[in-house]
């Protein structure tokens, strides 16, 4: 996992390089410190000679100002590096979620992906400034300490030598034991994420229904689950620091005794006994300290394998070794075509499907709700691949074309539609980036959607808020078919897209297709059938089959389900 992730440091290696050689030298600087002040004592204040005192002090105070500078330069260049390196893997990590097709999306859910790229990141990131600088000054503080600790005085740092073992098969067992539980906190904030997602995206149907306390109870409950899991986990990493604490305390007392032994003797100064217990303290906060990384590490882990999951997680849609480079025509055709959202064929939302479609045509889709007409149109720019059978466009089988050239042939306005934060011609632009103001016009008119944003307090460059919520949801619907026709493509797909503007309004955008584009192959998913009835072919969908083809006359002839929804509707209207 290490490796994987330390290739996104990136640029940023010379800083993660350097940090290290100015933490070692932070440490000589400190550790020479005790040193120096045990012959100070020994050699200058107990034998009163005050010159000696005076030059050791001042060269106490350099090696003090020395580590201070280390330190400050080690901790600049360590925040740079793990700046950086996070900078790095959340860019990748968007630019592989931008690759994803449909379905790896719905296997990781947005809100995974969310948790992914801004906890796990932060997680991963505070693990690496730690690596760099506690993780090396904590074991090397301890090795030089320890160094000097011998050259002191041999017996008393072998009290040292004993309490590692005890320490570092504690730490093993608590680590081992801890990283289970942290993966299972962060598929609990997934959930949490997704709690807050749906209750922000939704708060409008929650107000409308009164249902603030049914969502506080659903966020409530996901909030304790993550509480109890962390309180699990917490509970277990918290002996760490004790037992820390109890062994180096312990070895504290035993160098105090013995070492008191050793003066009375003759054979220890006083001044050795005091850098003794100076080296202790470093050995002792250097254990704390590598408590604490272990405790973040611990965390971190499960976070990097779940940014590893993501990052090498492969598209379920790649372009061929040798694609096509230009779509003929809108001509579409499916043969034979089955699909499965989870890959069972026992499970397909579409079955054996048929289908001819000339290029110009405007072709009317009609089906129950679950009918899998939303499935159906997404095959034709490869949003999901086909389990079975192929689907044409222009002649050639979607999955032979590079994808950017299909997709770029063909404009959906889906059933959801999405604006962006911007402005009303940047929006538009998603369309064409190199359209004209006077063709966003032109769409816009065509879209019926012109006088509205004409009368905006900007125009065009009216700045429309994330998500479309200061424009109704005709205007936005509006928006986003003059956005698709911008884009002039030979494929048009509208799902359901004209539900909420009135049938006037329908009638008078579907005449601006043909006054506009009238090359272009027009699929239109409708649950009005005044919504396709002038359709030069109408396809009625019933649960994943094709119940029929034909124009309105010939279905209302041979089509017992056009029949049936078209006289419920008429019925409908009449009341």
């Amino acid at each position: 996992m290490i490796v994987k992730l330390a290739r996104y440091v990136g640029e940023f290696k010379k800083y993660a390089l350097l940090t290290p050689v100015f933490v070692c030298l932070e440490c000589v600087f400190e550790v020479l410190i005790p040193y120096l002040m045990s012959h100070i004592i020994d050699r200058g204040v107990s034998v009163g000679n005050s010159g000696y005192t005076l030059r050791m002090g001042l060269l106490l105070i350099g090696l003090a100002v020395l580590s201070i500078a280390a330190g400050v330069t080690a901790a600049r260049f360590s925040t740079n590096a793990a700046s950086g390196f996070a900078r790095n893997i959340r860019a990748a990590m968007f630019h592989k979620v931008q690759e994803y097709s449909f379905a790896n999306i719905d296997k990781f859910s947005t809100s995974s992906i969310i948790t992914r790229m801004t906890t796990d990141v932060n997680n991963i990131m505070q693990a690496f400034v730690m690596s760099l600088r506690i993780a090396t000054r904590a074991p090397l503080m301890m090795i030089v300490a320890m160094v000097f600790a011998f050259s002191v005085n041999a017996k008393l740092a072998l009290i040292y030598l004993c309490a590692v073992p005890v320490l570092g098969a504690a730490i093993f067992i608590i680590f081992r034991t801890a990283f289970p539980m942290f993966e299972r906190v962060f598929k609990a904030y997934d959930g949490l994420n997704e709690v807050v997602q749906e209750n922000l995206a939704g708060i409008r149907v929650v107000k409308s229904y009164v249902k603030e306390d049914h969502e506080r109870e659903k966020f409530g409950k996901a909030s304790e689950l993550i509480y109890r899991l962390f309180m699990k986990a917490e509970r277990l990493m918290s002996f760490n620091m004790p037992i820390m604490q109890l062994v180096m305390y312990t070895c504290q007392i035993l160098i105090c005794w013995f070492g008191a032994k050793f003066i009375i003797s003759g054979t220890m100064s006083t001044g050795q006994l005091t850098s003794i217990v100076a080296y202790a303290g470093m050995i002792l906060a250097g254990l704390m300290m590598l408590g604490m990384v272990m405790v973040v590490i611990s965390i971190a882990q499960a976070s990097g394998a779940r940014a590893i999951e993501l990052l090498e997680e492969e598209s379920a849609i790649q372009d061929p070794e040798d694609p096509v480079m230009e779509v003929a025509d809108g001509s579409i055709v499916f043969e034979h075509v089955n699909f499965s959202y989870s890959g069972d064929e026992t499970k397909n939302v579409l079955t054996d499907v048929n289908l001819r479609i000339p290029s110009g045509y405007t072709v009317g889709i009609l089906g129950g709700t679950g009918s899998s007409k939303s499935t159906l149109v997404q095959m034709i720019p490869r949003l999901y691949d086909v389990g079975s059978g192929r689907v044409l466009v222009g002649g050639v089988d979607v999955r032979d074309y590079d994808l950017t050239v299909l997709r770029d042939a063909v404009a959906m306005v889906l059933q959801k539609n999405e604006l962006f934060s911007g402005t009303v011609s940047e929006n538009l632009r998603w369309g064409n980036e190199n359209a004209t103001d006077e063709e966003l016009r032109e769409a816009c008119r065509l879209a019926q959607a012109d006088e509205f944003v004409s009368a905006m307090p900007e125009g065009y460059d009216t700045v429309i808020t994330r998500g479309g919520t200061n424009v109704s949801g005709g205007q936005k619907q509006r928006l986003c078919i003059a956005r698709a026709l911008v884009k002039r493509p030979k494929i048009l797909i509208l799902d359901d897209s004209t539900s909420a503007v009135d049938t006037a309004t329908e009638a008078a955008i579907r005449a601006g297709f043909r006054e506009y584009i009238p090359e272009t192959t027009k699929l239109i998913i409708a649950q009005r059938i005044s919504s396709v009835q002038d359709c030069d072919m109408i396809v009625v969908i019933d649960e994943g089959h094709i119940n029929g083809v034909g124009t309105h006359d010939e279905l209302m002839a041979t089509n017992a389900i056009y029949r049936e929804v078209y006289y419920s509707q008429q019925k409908g209207g009449e009341q």
